[in-house]
């Protein structure tokens, strides 16, 4: 409840000095008579006129009190809100190869991207987000779908070996490009996160990104891995050993990927930098959210009119019977 009029609040000031004039004017009117003892009168019985005498002059302040509320006008409110969801369709193309097993990225590249995806996707409710995974081959891992909790438990079963290795980029693309392009959402994007450079497929990343220009897709491409020499561990008869690999890949190719689509190319060489990606992938594609509020006011100041006038009229019919004074 709100007041139309708050300023006449101001006046329940007047119940203060109300309160301290009645108690003055009731003392002053007392009087004394001095006697040696008080304990006979105490076992007089009091009246009902004496318990209750100052019954009047509470209903004359409660009477004030709604009084200067019906005048500030109070007010219930009844609001409420439609909200429309316009949200975007993503699909997260996760390379998965063996070279995603090097640990410049801790504890690798592979769990990193998983880590950081799984935030991503999380933090994005309101949208349909699916996933495609790629080395030799590709395939669909969880379709478009608004279960994110199924979507982050497909995202931690993915592992290395899981298909054939290599690292077919443009096979990966295509695969997702062919999951999102008949969607009917405004906006429709692929992140696709690789640390390599094509080696395998029938379909170049270059072909994969003109088809996914043609239905109107964004690509955002994210090259995994540090600057110079990395370790990979390798399965040997002997157990894990590791070997080292030069992390230099194809950017140019990745680049001209997200430059032809409209997207972005970044290259993450720590898990703060790719953690960082995601959240600048996160701001440039916002859900949009429309909302539209609603506010009803209904008048409830006769509630207490008329409790005022109540209240003042029982005071009245109660100073003229009850508590009348004998002439």
């Amino acid at each position: 409840m709100t007041f139309h009029n708050p300023e006449y609040l101001f006046l329940l000031i007047l119940i203060i000095p109300a309160v301290i004039w009645y108690i003055r004017k009731m003392y002053n009117s007392d009087a004394s008579l001095l006697i040696s003892s008080n304990q006979m009168l105490q076992k007089i019985p009091k009246s009902n006129r004496l318990r209750f005498m100052h019954v009047p002059f509470i209903l004359r302040m409660l009477s004030l009190v709604f009084l200067v509320l019906a005048l500030a006008r109070p007010q219930a409110s009844n609001s409420w809100r439609t909200e429309s969801t316009e949200g975007i369709d993503i699909v997260v193309t996760l390379d998965i190869s063996g070279t995603m097993m090097a640990e410049d990225l801790k504890p690798n590249r592979l769990e990193a991207a998983k880590k950081t995806a799984t935030e991503f996707i999380l933090s994005r409710p309101n949208d349909n987000i699916g996933l495609v995974v790629f080395s030799g081959e590709s395939f669909t891992q969880c379709p478009l779908t608004t279960d994110h909790a199924v979507l982050v438990n497909l995202f931690n079963a993915i592992k290395y070996g899981m298909i054939e290795d290599g690292t077919a980029i443009g096979l990966g693309l295509a695969n997702a490009v062919n999951r999102i392009k008949d969607s009917k959402a405004k906006s429709k994007v692929i992140i696709l996160l690789t640390d390599g450079s094509n080696n395998r497929g029938d379909i170049a990343p270059i072909t994969a990104a003109e088809i996914a220009k043609s239905f109107g897709i964004r690509v955002y491409a994210i090259g995994v891995g540090s600057y110079g020499m990395v370790n990979i561990p390798v399965q040997t008869p002997l157990g894990i050993q590791y070997q080292q690999m030069d992390s230099e890949f194809d950017e140019e190719s990745l680049k001209n990927i997200a430059e032809m689509t409209g997207g972005k190319y970044f290259r993450a060489t720590d898990n703060n930098k790719l953690r960082n990606i995601y959240q600048e992938i996160d701001q440039m594609e916002k859900t949009k959210i429309s909302v539209k509020e609603y506010n009803k006011k209904n008048e409830e100041y006769y509630l207490f009119a008329l409790a005022a006038f109540l209240l003042l009229l029982t005071e009245i019919l109660l100073r003229n019977t009850v508590f009348r004074k004998s002439p």
